[in-house]
């Protein structure tokens, strides 16, 4: 019988470790994930430069006293306090929000809503999917022809949502809250880059597209781009907060899962779901075992397994009950260069981070192979 119905005492994602790209609410994402038993690699793929340093938020603040629009799209929470607190730096606030005051809202989502209210402003609506899209139809199917809408911008060009607002025969104005740009230092991102090619990492997470754009850009400078969309295509699973975000990695052909509600929290939950999903699971020597990232379940226990060992296993794993020479597992081996004494060496750590030798057995002069359970045997022949 295998133990498969113990409760385990660690989280749906241990074992695991997931990339971070985000530049603002990296910590609150680090904590979910950590919470729930990944490692997390964090590499900012983005900042933010100062508001009150940006000339164009600066001139669109002006240009909106002056002009008062008669829609203006609120799209992000810090955005808007952020642009608030600006104009307050440059002696505008009162008049902005005079302004504002007389002027139809949209909040994206219940987090904009609170920072409009907070700044003695009501919205008009907002959408309860905190969709961008939703906001467009909404916008789209009152007319838009001949308003003036001034919209706040989230670190990029929203040329969709612009285009067909403009094509709707609006007057666009944008307003550039705060500027995306390159990390000042490029080291933690490189290493993401590397783990990311190296299969080190199990999933990458996206919350903007700026930073998705941002990570593809510095792997195609180091000229590693090739080699990160392969990873991405098959073996690195990358999660985005939303359609979005997503459009930088769909450009280039990558397939992304996300959650059905576009916020960190569910983002997780959809990572707990898919990753656990991926990891390969067999009977083997009476013993449930599971192979994640950096881990192997052993019924339902978690064992840490050094990277060399990992590399076996997963060697084995892919003919399970075959046996593999240890010619092809020294292959497997990262940097062993040609003796075959680095299998031993490894197998040997291997099965004692395991805790039951008996899991893979040794073929006299022919090599190893996991002691599959014969009734399982004709089921992953051909695995």
């Amino acid at each position: 019988m295998y133990e498969e119905e113990q409760r385990p005492d660690h989280g749906p994602l241990a074992g695991f470790t997931v990339g971070v790209t985000a530049a603002r609410r990296a910590d609150e994402l680090g904590v979910l994930l950590q919470r729930r038993g990944a490692a997390v690699l964090h590499a900012p793929a983005l900042r933010i430069v100062p508001l009150a340093d940006d000339s164009e938020l600066l001139a669109a603040t002006k240009e909106i006293i002056e002009q008062v629009p008669d829609i203006v799209v609120a799209t992000t929470a810090i955005g808007f306090r952020g642009w608030v607190e600006a104009a307050d730096g440059w002696g505008l606030g009162e008049e902005l929000l005079s302004r504002l005051g007389g002027v139809r809202i949209m909040a994206r989502g219940p987090k904009v809503k609170g920072a409009v209210r907070a700044a003695g402003l009501t919205e008009e609506w907002s959408p309860s999917s905190e969709s961008m899209a939703e906001v467009l139809d909404r916008l789209l199917e009152e007319g838009v022809d001949g308003l003036r809408i001034a919209i706040q911008l989230h670190g990029e060009p929203l040329p969709g949502f612009v285009e067909a607002l403009r094509a709707g025969g609006a007057e666009v104005l944008g307003v550039p809250v705060y500027r995306w740009m390159p990390p000042e230092d490029l080291a933690p991102v490189d290493r993401l880059l590397d783990a990311t090619v190296a299969r080190a990492l199990d999933a990458v997470t996206f919350t903007s597209a700026p930073a998705a754009a941002s990570l593809l850009s510095r792997a195609k400078d180091r000229g590693l781009l090739d080699e990160v969309l392969a990873a991405l295509s098959h073996d690195v699973l990358p999660a985005c907060v939303g359609p979005v975000t997503a459009l930088p990695l769909q450009s280039r052909g990558i397939d992304t899962i996300q959650p059905e509600r576009f916020r960190l929290g569910p983002l997780v939950q959809l990572l707990c779901q898919e990753l656990p999903a991926r990891a390969r699971s067999f009977p083997v020597a009476g013993h449930r075992v599971e192979i994640r990232g950096h881990a192997v379940l052993v019924d339902g226990d978690l064992k840490p397994v050094p990277p060399a060992g990992m590399s076996l296993l997963r060697a084995l794993s892919h003919r399970p009950g075959w046996v593999v020479a240890r010619a092809d597992l020294l292959r497997a081996l990262p940097g062993s260069g040609r003796d075959e004494h680095a299998v031993e060496t490894a197998m040997a750590r291997l099965r004692t981070a395991l805790g039951t030798p008996k899991l893979i057995q040794t073929v006299v002069k022919r090599g190893y192979r996991l002691a599959l359970d014969p009734s399982a045997e004709t089921k992953y022949a051909d695995a």
